[in-house]
């Protein structure tokens, strides 16, 4: 018998559900498709090792060896884990652009463009209040 891949399900909640466990800049980000300004972000700068997951929903999204310093003022990743960010076409504020959210909570995680480096080609900007970080020594826990 082939193994077959079971989805794991989204997660719902109401915008007061989301109010309760998000910050309001996180809930402004991840729930309303908010940007935090440039360069201020905690994992613009941040090189450790370990997995970037949703903060959300605690989902693993990127690992730490997919990241690097695009220079654009956000972390920036070349690849997401496989089968855990969807992508959208966004054309607000005027821009064509590819939205990128997670596909277990559908938070808003920021955008993913072609401009990035080998092997992908690809540049994912990410929120930095979009996500936490878990060290390599831990494991990331199960969703929230």
């Amino acid at each position: 018998m082939k193994p077959t891949k079971v989805a794991a399900a989204k997660i719902v909640k109401t915008d007061a559900e989301w109010r309760d466990t998000l910050t309001p800049e996180e809930y402004r980000i991840l729930r309303q498709k908010g940007t935090e300004r440039a360069f201020t972000g905690k994992y613009d700068h941040h090189f450790k090792d370990g997995t970037y997951i949703c903060k959300a929903c605690g989902t693993a999204l990127f690992l730490s060896e997919t990241k690097y310093n695009s220079g654009c003022g956000w972390p920036a990743f070349f690849k997401s884990i496989d089968g855990t960010v969807d992508e959208t076409p966004d054309t607000s504020l005027g821009m064509v652009r590819i939205e990128i959210t997670c596909k277990k909570c559908n938070g808003h995680l920021g955008h993913i463009f072609d401009d990035g480096p080998n092997p992908t080609g690809l540049r994912y900007c990410v929120n930095s209040a979009s996500m936490d970080f878990v060290p390599a020594e831990k494991k990331p826990s199960a969703a929230k």
